[in-house]
């Protein structure tokens, strides 16, 4: 029976690393505790079927293979890929190349006063937890402020130890306390004092500036989402010529219609490849975000799950994400109905069609809600733009 392959999420790959790497107290097959694999229902079956599933980082390289649904986990290959590799070092690697010294977990850039502080400890090694959603910068830039640091102390190193958070404090915490421990060995481990203030050395506060540009500055996703006819591909046009026409910042266009025909050329409409779509979309979108760049996505998205997926695919970039509803009633988008799609709904053509023949799952988080019914294209978007510009995003005229 063939094992099958499953690239896991950013969080799920950094619990895998650190069961591999022995980071966790117990034996290695009592990882279940901790280890949460999100397998689609397809491939669980699959899984239960050969007692097993092989993790793969996102090139496709076999990392570990855990067995299913026990949870225990045996290495393949360790990570080879991603800024800083050299850094990520197992707990017995780090014991043997820096024992004797004093271990100082960090999550954020240090300040000039908690650098003060550090370096009366003495020999030092700096345990920066990059696990996913664990730092308050990005990874590589809490490496970046942690090797500076590292320099202006007088004998201090840096390891890397990818702890993610799974959004629950006190088991985080216990999960830290754990690993942190690991890592030290023998040695102690010096909690540093809540900062009392920012006042970072100026090479350090350059890249936090870097890494946590002002929100005008920033990548950004504004993703439109209603039903067919309510007019969002409209309203989508009018920002990008607004933005374009006052030269505040270029703009990638991912409409709905022009992403499936070329991005998404040979997909159904099958719920299952409509999803596939959007999430195309976010990728695409999540992407450009990262370099700063401002896409605006105009498809009818309509389940939240997979929208949530977005707005996750875009934060792990480093990008904002800006929903706008565009909340015409069905009714109103009916009776314009220019494509003659709900027509042909009624009258069974299109199955699984949103709004008809397949839900549409109004959104509770969107950052603006309009209905475009009797009102002109320029009024409804005044309200897109006073958002935008409320959100400190894009100050258009």
């Amino acid at each position: 029976m063939p094992v099958p392959q499953y690239s896991p999420s950013p969080r799920e790959l950094d619990d895998i690393e650190l069961i591999v790497a022995r980071a966790l107290p117990g034996p290695l097959n009592a990882a279940e505790s901790v280890l949460r694999l999100d397998l689609p229902d397809s491939m669980k079956t699959a899984a239960e079927d050969a007692g097993a599933v092989e993790i793969v980082d996102p090139e496709g390289l076999p990392l570990a293979r855990v067995t299913w649904p026990a949870g225990g986990v045996t290495e393949l290959a360790s990570p080879a890929y991603g800024p800083f590799r050299r850094l990520y070092l197992t707990p017995e690697q780090t014991r043997k190349a820096y024992a004797g010294r004093t271990v100082v977990p960090v999550t954020d850039a240090l300040t000039t006063t908690e650098i003060a502080e550090i370096a009366d400890l003495g020999p030092v090694l700096l345990l920066a937890l990059v696990g996913h959603g664990t730092p308050a910068l990005s990874p590589v830039a809490l490496l970046r402020a942690s090797l500076l640091a590292a320099d202006s102390l007088p004998d201090a190193a840096v390891v890397a130890v990818p702890l993610a958070s799974h959004d629950d404090p006190e088991a985080d915490h216990a999960l830290g306390v754990a690993v942190v421990e690991a890592y030290a060995g023998e040695d102690r481990v010096h909690a540093l004092a809540p900062a009392s203030s920012e006042d970072y050395p100026d090479a350090i506060a350059a890249v936090i500036d870097a890494d946590q540009p002002a929100p005008e500055d920033q990548g950004l996703v504004i993703f439109f989402t209603g039903l067919s006819g309510s007019g969002k591909s409209t309203l989508a046009r009018a920002l990008m010529d607004r933005i374009l026409e006052q030269g505040a910042r270029t703009v990638t266009s991912l409409d709905g219609d022009v992403v499936r025909r070329n991005l998404s050329a040979g997909l159904t409409f099958s719920k299952e490849d409509r999803e596939t779509n959007i999430r195309r979309i976010g990728w695409v979108a999540a992407e450009i975000s990262r370099h700063g760049g401002l896409a605006v996505c105009s498809p009818i998205a309509p389940f939240d799950s997979t929208r949530q997926d977005v707005r996750g695919f875009v934060a792990d970039a480093g990008g904002a994400f800006f929903l706008v509803h565009v909340a015409t009633p069905l009714e109103e988008c009916e009776r314009r109905d220019r494509k003659g799609l709900y027509a042909k709904a009624r009258r069974g053509e299109i199955p699984e069609f949103t709004g008809i023949s397949s839900p549409y799952e109004e959104p509770a988080d969107a950052d603006v809600r309009v209905d475009t019914t009797g009102r002109s294209i320029e009024d409804a978007l005044d309200e897109v733009i006073a958002g935008l510009r409320e959100a400190g995003y894009l100050d258009l005229a």
